[in-house]
């Protein structure tokens, strides 16, 4: 089988080919990103000369390149994303041209390639964000749950996801859509909670907690998340959206002190900030869909995988001090 990976060079894309490959040695992975901040070639460098897999420069938005890729191609997954919220709400512009434009240009490209190679499989990764936020007291997302973005960021991607949508029930593209939660593990940017808290402490600076800290989240192991991908894409039905969480609600102060723990730190090294603008409640996933019909679930238990997230940047420390030196805001 031969896939577009879109953004394959950020976070959650570049544990995606990684994952993909280690799993399907003999599948031929072609990675599309327009390199943006957080897209990072350092984070394949160790596949870069396999056979098997193809790294192409340029925009999700650029028609006839994508058009030309998808030839021969039998599957895409969909991560290319303008994805910080905070980002979003400083200027909205970029993410409405990659979040709905290009997801536009994508589905268009594997639409008219679908009639002269057969059918491309469409998958849309999503986010629980699109869902708005949670009372206290609220059930936790699920699929039949309504659409309510609260930041431009969710707002277009919640635009993405309907476009998807409405390209299966009028054009038949045989596509599947993911909602997840908060992704962690390695080369994540650190402008996102966990590296920019991680790498701050390295450093000896304050992490920043945003209002209270009392906001909640629910996290998923990025390879839990690429594993709930992978099953549905193999086991999936056509046109349907499944959820995929973690099963680790957590309050963002308590996430923060056991970083804290974990890294030998007192108390004393947080400061607290201004709250964001618009700063959603909380997120939580109700992934029973996904364990009833794919037999998925998440494995990795959240402190295991945040030490081994600590540990990746304590072993990487020039992958990300490049990144922070580039963005003095960090």
């Amino acid at each position: 089988m031969k896939l577009l990976i879109t953004g394959g060079c950020g976070f959650i894309g570049s544990n995606f080919i990684h994952y993909w490959l280690n799993k399907y040695p003999e599948d031929k992975i072609v990675n599309l990103d327009v390199l943006t901040y957080a897209g990072n070639l350092e984070n394949l460098r160790d596949i870069a000369g396999n056979p098997n897999y193809k790294f192409v420069k340029g925009d999700i938005g650029d028609y006839k390149l994508v058009n030309k890729i998808v030839k021969g191609i039998d599957l895409i997954v969909h991560f290319a994303a303008e994805s910080h919220v905070d980002r979003s709400i400083k200027n909205s512009a970029d993410f409405i041209k990659t979040n709905v434009e290009g997801t536009r240009v994508l589905l268009d490209a594997a639409k008219s390639a679908s009639r002269r190679n057969g059918n491309i499989r469409f998958h849309h990764i999503s986010t629980d964000e699109v869902f708005g936020a949670l009372g206290s007291d609220d059930l936790p997302f699920n699929e039949k749950t309504a659409y309510n973005p609260r930041s431009p960021y969710s707002a277009s991607k919640a635009a993405a996801d309907h476009l998807v949508r409405a390209y299966f029930h009028t054009h038949k593209l045989p596509i599947t859509i993911s909602n997840c939660s908060n992704n962690y593990g390695p080369c994540q940017y650190p402008e996102k909670l966990m590296p920019l808290f991680i790498t701050n402490l390295i450093e000896g600076k304050k992490v920043p907690v945003y209002g209270n800290g009392k906001n909640i989240r629910d996290w998923i192991y990025v390879d839990d998340h690429n594993a709930g991908v992978d099953a549905i894409i193999k086991k999936g039905r056509l046109g349907e959206t499944y959820c995929l969480g973690g099963g680790n609600e957590l309050v963002n102060i308590d996430i923060t002190k056991k970083i804290l723990k974990l890294m030998d730190k007192g108390e004393e090294m947080i400061e607290y900030v201004e709250d964001r603008k618009g700063h959603d409640w909380r997120y939580a996933i109700d992934y029973t869909k996904a364990r009833k019909e794919l037999g998925w679930e998440p494995k990795v238990d959240f402190t295991a995988g945040l030490k081994k997230t600590i540990d990746w940047y304590k072993n990487n420390t020039n992958w990300w001090r490049k990144l922070k030196v580039k963005n003095k805001k960090l």
